[in-house]
């Protein structure tokens, strides 16, 4: 029998029946480890219930979500709160990869009635302003949440499926909430270039830095008060017992891969990086198991590995590498190249890491060629990093390339956080 996404999703009805009495009874009061230090994180969801949901008192509720939208015992949001009457949620808005997560990259799960609540799903994938509106309009509902695990970069996309949620909402009347979570990677620091507005798709829609360090309800503030031309009416669920400094595994909090190629924090880690290797030729580890940690390509030797080493990069080593994916680029072929290896992630630089790749990459292998595309324009948010790095710069000149409009946004990012 071929298992499709409907009867995939079919699948999890009978079993959300069997606990959703339990969760209603239950909230989020289930005993959980400390984070550090004895402090134990509370995400905004946690905070939601345990206050009785009191910012949605009354009000018909959708929320945009996906798998990582779960209570610290690993129920999903969705089936609590439909359990539970002291809110009455009505709808529920899938973004890219499917409320449930059952589409790949570049897909999504369509409309369709949830089997495990009985809820209607509504598509929000590649939907933005007037026609994103209109299916809030159709929901019937007065507010909608947002709840998603975000990994820190802006090409990553649910923070631009919060942007134009809350433009959509905007337009259509409707009040915003957004339930906050860890920025996994930390929130010390915004790293990398800035996004040029002519460079603006999907993988970024405003200038904000390639590793923002900032959490989505942080990232919504800055939205509204920067980039939003008619500002929704928004409520931020605080978490409790987060620190900027802290890495995903202090939270205490259950690591639910937030798309299919994000199976861990390590990935997210080098995420904001490593991700550049989709705007070239080479292989930016889809297919393996540990994809954006390993990179490369047919006729890599190991005198990438040696060349990437050499540049004294802080926090990391890399390690000659051969994999074969098994989809994606070289599907099925045997490939060169390095493994990265994270030995002190307070002192490791993503980005400043990517573009040091990138540069011994082009280096030391004369197959090295950008998308034809120019897709890595839209990923680093200009020319100036393609065009830099084929003139010959090397790392330092390419990052001190664009320091300057890295300033001008950390100045306007530190009116937005929210921790310390």
């Amino acid at each position: 029998m071929t298992l499709s996404r409907r009867n995939l999703l079919a699948t999890t009805a009978a079993v959300a029946a069997g606990t959703t009495a339990a969760a209603a009874s239950a909230g989020t009061a289930h005993a959980a480890p400390a984070g550090h230090g004895g402090r134990r994180l509370r995400t905004g969801f946690e905070r939601l219930a345990d206050g009785g949901y009191a910012p949605l008192d009354g009000q018909k509720v959708g929320i945009v979500t996906n798998p990582t939208g779960i209570t610290r015992d690993v129920r999903h949001i969705v089936d609590v709160m439909h359990a539970d009457d002291r809110v009455n949620l009505t709808a529920v808005f899938g973004p890219e990869h499917g409320f449930r997560g059952t589409a790949q990259a570049g897909g999504s799960e369509g409309r369709y009635d949830d089997p495990a609540t009985g809820l209607p799903v509504y598509d929000t994938y590649l939907k933005s302003g007037q026609p994103l509106a209109d299916v809030f309009t159709a929901s019937g509902v007065d507010t909608v949440v947002f709840d998603i695990q975000d990994v820190g970069a802006r090409f990553y996309t649910y923070i631009w499926t919060l942007f134009d949620c809350m433009e959509a909402a905007s337009l259509a009347g409707k009040r915003f909430v957004v339930l906050d979570r860890p920025n996994p990677v930390t929130g010390r620091a915004a790293l990398g270039p800035v996004l040029h507005k002519e460079f603006a798709t999907f993988v970024g829609r405003q200038p904000i830095a390639q590793a923002h360090g900032m959490t989505v309800a942080e990232l919504a503030l800055l939205f509204n008060g920067e980039f939003l031309e008619s500002p929704v009416p928004l409520e931020t669920v605080t978490m409790t017992g987060w620190k900027r400094s802290e890495f995903y595994d202090v939270s205490g909090l259950p690591w639910v891969p937030p798309s299919p190629n994000m199976p861990t924090p390590e990935c997210a880690l080098v995420y904001s990086g490593t991700c550049l290797f989709e705007g070239t030729n080479l292989s930016e580890g889809r297919g393996t198991t540990r994809p954006f940690e390993l990179l490369g390509a047919e006729g890599i030797d190991g005198s990438w590995a040696a060349a990437a080493n050499e540049v004294g990069l802080p926090g990391v080593r890399f390690r000659e590498a051969y994999f074969a994916p098994t989809f994606s680029k070289f599907a099925g072929r045997t490939v060169g190249g390095v493994q990265l290896h994270v030995h002190d992630r307070a002192a490791f630089d993503p980005v400043r890491t990517g573009i040091a790749l990138l540069v011994t990459a082009r280096r030391t292998w004369d197959g090295f060629a950008w998308r034809s595309d120019h897709w890595i324009d839209k990923l680093t948010g200009s020319t100036r990093v393609r065009t830099m790095i084929d003139a010959g710069a090397d790392t330092d000149e390419v990052v001190h390339g664009w320091e300057r409009e890295l300033a001008a946004f950390r100045r306007t990012r530190r009116q937005y956080l929210l921790y310390k």
